[in-house]
């Protein structure tokens, strides 16, 4: 007959309490992510816009003028999120002129769950600002 050794390991309710514990630190811990997580996202609406600012640049010495047309300067804007790629932020020219332009980024998701969205502007000069700060 053959002795059956117990074999060490966790039962049940070591793991459970574990995880709890798991549960509660990422509890405390994800408020002070979220405005990490949100800076970096703001990064791609400060780079979306300054190619956009490129582009309008260079249709300016062209022509002359800034546009109203993103199709003009050839400004593809990415695929949101919602559309199956990866761009959080949508992008539009609100304002164009002969001397003058401005381009906004707006964010598709509330960050904080406040009702408020994020959102960029760049001009002529090229410098994007956070106009509405989520």
């Amino acid at each position: 007959m053959k002795l059956k050794r117990k074999v060490p390991a966790y039962n049940l309710q070591e793991l459970l309490v574990v995880l709890v514990i798991i549960g509660i630190l990422i509890l405390i811990a994800m408020p002070n992510f979220m405005g990490v997580i949100n800076k970096a996202k703001s990064v791609e609406a400060q780079q979306n816009l300054k190619a956009l600012h490129s582009l309008q640049k260079n249709h300016y010495y062209m022509y002359n003028s800034y546009t109203l047309d993103p199709d003009k300067i050839d400004f593809i804007a990415p695929k949101t999120t919602k559309e199956g790629g990866t761009a959080n932020y949508t992008y539009q020219i609100i304002e164009a002129s002969g001397n003058s332009f401005k381009a906004q980024a707006v964010a598709l998701n509330d960050g904080d769950g406040d009702g408020v969205k994020s959102t960029w502007e760049i001009d002529e000069n090229g410098i994007p600002k956070e106009i509405i700060k989520d």
